[in-house]
């Protein structure tokens, strides 16, 4: 449950030149879709227009410029194709509530605080917590430089290069089901991974005695390598007997990824779930009962 392929095609060739002229018209013969289904889905899945979504990761990125490089703001505006220093100035007000030179400096003096902070104590990520098989391995934290959309992101690495598939760690969280009960779920979120053996996303649902009755985890579909950010969802169901809800992003191995954009979402049945316990992989019937086969 995915973005559709379309969708997906868009956002990678959108994020591999955001620095450069997007040229809607030719943008769906480069992706090999007609533009009135491009045009629709994309609409559809993000609920942004192709044209708004580009507006809202270039302002994204210039946020990064503006607090960890010391272009000017003429530059920043020009590098990421606004046609004037004006015009970027008022968008990027309309997103940040700040004008950039202004955004710039308080960004920065407040990074300085942080740093200081840090440099007494790690500083917890609210709400998240590090868990899985090889926690000691792993590090996660907020990361202010590289983002979807606002000002910050949450990346899990691995502090050593190892591709023993056997070591994973995972930042979650975890909430009460209540609100969700007998109701379609639908989480989706912002990944970006910067050479990992192996990861994904992940979404579980369990019963008052602990049970997981509803689970996962990307496995068919996880991400691997190094990819720019794209959107990722997971469908499940939440029967009645729910009590808890707990989610996050899973790394195996090796690399880095960054999360974003965390959302969750009632659906209706139409949505088809990406449970990973159906039934449907157990076989129809019992087989090789006299051990003959």
């Amino acid at each position: 449950m995915e973005y559709s392929r379309a969708t997906q095609r868009t956002i990678a060739y959108m994020e591999e030149h955001l620095s450069e002229e997007i040229q809607l018209v030719s943008l769906p013969k480069i992706v090999g879709y007609s533009r009135f289904h491009l045009s629709r889905i994309f609409k559809l899945e993000t609920g942004l227009t192709i044209g708004e979504y580009i507006r809202v990761r270039r302002l994204a990125t210039a946020a990064s410029y503006l607090l960890y490089s010391d272009e000017s703001i003429l530059t920043i505006a020009f590098e990421l194709q606004f046609q004037s220093q004006e015009a970027f100035t008022r968008a990027f007000k309309d997103v940040y509530k700040l004008p950039p030179g202004k955004y710039r400096k308080l960004m920065q003096s407040l990074s300085m605080m942080e740093e200081e902070q840090a440099m007494n104590a790690q500083q917890p990520i609210k709400g998240w917590l590090l868990s899985g098989a090889n926690p000691e391995l792993y590090g996660f934290q907020v990361d202010e430089a590289v983002f979807h959309a606002g000002t910050k992101s949450g990346v899990l690495y691995a502090k050593e290069v190892t591709n023993n598939r056997e070591h994973f760690a995972t930042m979650m969280q975890g909430f009460q089901a209540h609100a969700y009960k007998g109701k379609r779920l639908k989480m989706s979120c912002y990944l970006k991974t910067a050479q990992v053996t192996k990861c994904g996303a992940w979404l579980r649902i369990d019963n008052g005695t602990g049970d997981t009755i509803q689970f996962d985890n990307m496995d068919n579909r996880s991400i691997q390598g190094t990819t720019e950010w794209n959107h990722y969802s997971i469908v499940l169901d939440v029967p009645e007997e729910s009590v808890s809800i707990y989610f996050g992003v899973l790394l195996i191995g090796a690399g880095k990824v960054w999360a974003d954009g965390f959302r969750f979402e009632e659906v209706d049945n139409k949505v088809p779930t990406t449970n990973m316990l159906t039934q449907e992989q157990l076989p129809k019937q019992p087989f090789n009962l006299d051990f003959s086969e």
